[in-house]
């Protein structure tokens, strides 16, 4: 069986298990269509005892969580914040929406997230300037937590918050502890292309439920608590949509199923093209369970004589949507008068990746008929390009 009328694949599109429409149902039936309502209540309570944190905020995007931990830790006009550089803009703007500026963190070959190494260079430099950051973004990447320990361990020499974008991660644990529920802050993304979606939305969670309370009220645009509209302070419109948050309960439900569907794409990517010359998997560290939420590798074009670009476009001319790994902050024309630390003096890591890695449609209600395709594509463009090598010689 194959897939019907060439439909597009597509890298992470959303899927639907069937309960959201009973609380979607709910929420037209109570009239509860404005922002907030019981499903708000609800999705924050149920995330937070699913993920063991203190307490959660829902908003109307990750973006939006990450300015308000940021504020929550003090980040203003002229401060620095350090922040992983392989990684997609919005972990980055919010530090330029406080003033703040962003210096860049390589990350490693074992986990391709944040670099210790490189992070502890980062602050002894700052140290010795004598200008530490308000605080540190680590982002957990393609659903696998970073090594957290260590980077804690540098936060709290420094006595520097920490704070976790999660965005990609919700699912992931780091030693039995979820994702996100490390460090002082930790951010969710619900965005239309997440394990789970609210199709547009965000979480933040933390153990210190002051600084919850601070968020919301800022979330709320800051409306003090009188009979007038009575503003004493910059707020934002960022709450979560009552009927948004029916959708989050009802994908919430199916958030370990998912983990399960991913991890098997990602299995069965690896049984089928882990034999060829040239690919390498995003590995998976051994300190927890990564979700898989994108199926990644790098491809060695010395080997191969493929490019991901190639690839790209080779899987694109069969309807098939893949995209190359995130293009490092530090190498966005947006931010290259930023200072960056590499993994090492000599060598960035997040640099290579860029250059060869690619990833590949991973969503959790892909057929194995419809990845089958993908498979094929690939395995026929390393065959191709073999015998081209081999011609050569």
């Amino acid at each position: 069986m194959g897939v019907a009328n060439n439909e597009r694949i597509y890298l992470s599109p959303p899927h639907m298990g069937g309960a959201e429409q009973q609380y979607i149902e709910e929420a037209f039936a109570t009239n509860w269509i404005a922002p907030l309502g019981p499903n708000v209540d609800a999705f924050e309570q149920e995330l937070a005892g699913y993920v063991q944190a203190g307490g959660a905020v829902a908003l109307s995007s990750g973006t939006a969580g990450l300015h308000l931990a940021l504020k929550l830790a003090g980040v203003g006009l002229g401060d620095t914040v350090f922040v992983s550089t392989l990684t997609f803009v919005a972990s980055v703007n919010p530090i330029l929406y406080l003033g703040a500026e962003p210096i860049f963190i390589d990350s490693d070959f074992e986990t391709w997230n944040m670099s210790k190494e490189a992070l502890e260079r980062a602050f002894a430099a700052a140290s010795a300037e004598g200008k530490l950051p308000k605080a540190v973004i680590v982002v957990h990447l393609y659903g696998q937590s970073a090594d957290v320990e260590p980077i804690i361990g540098l936060c709290r020499q420094y006595d520097v918050p920490l704070i976790e974008d999660a965005a990609e991660s919700l699912g992931a644990t780091y030693k039995g502890k979820a994702s996100g529920t490390l460090g002082d802050y930790g951010v969710y993304s619900f965005n239309g292309n997440k394990i789970i979606t609210t199709s547009g939305g965000g979480m933040l969670v933390s153990d210190d439920g002051a600084a919850l309370a601070k968020a919301r009220h800022w979330a709320t645009q800051a409306r003090m608590p009188a009979l007038h509209y009575e503003h004493s302070e910059l707020g934002y419109n960022y709450r979560l949509s009552n009927v948004l948050a029916g959708i989050g309960r009802g994908q919430l439900q199916q958030l370990e199923a998912r983990v399960a569907s991913r991890r098997g794409v990602y299995e069965r990517y690896e049984r089928e093209l882990g034999h060829l010359e040239g690919i390498s998997f995003m590995p998976e560290a051994s300190f927890g369970r990564a979700t898989r939420w994108l199926t990644a590798l790098t491809i060695n074009p010395r080997v191969t004589g493929l490019t991901p670009a190639m690839l790209v476009r080779a899987l694109e001319a069969e309807n098939i949507e893949a995209r190359p790994v995130w293009k490092p902050m530090h190498l966005q024309p947006l931010f290259r008068k930023y200072q960056y630390f590499p993994h090492s003096i000599q060598f960035s890591v997040s640099d290579q990746l860029f250059a060869h890695g690619i990833c590949l449609p991973s969503g959790s209600s892909m057929t194995v008929q419809a990845q089958g395709k993908v498979i094929d594509c690939i395995a026929e463009q390393f065959k191709h390009m073999a015998g081209r090598l081999q011609q050569t010689i």
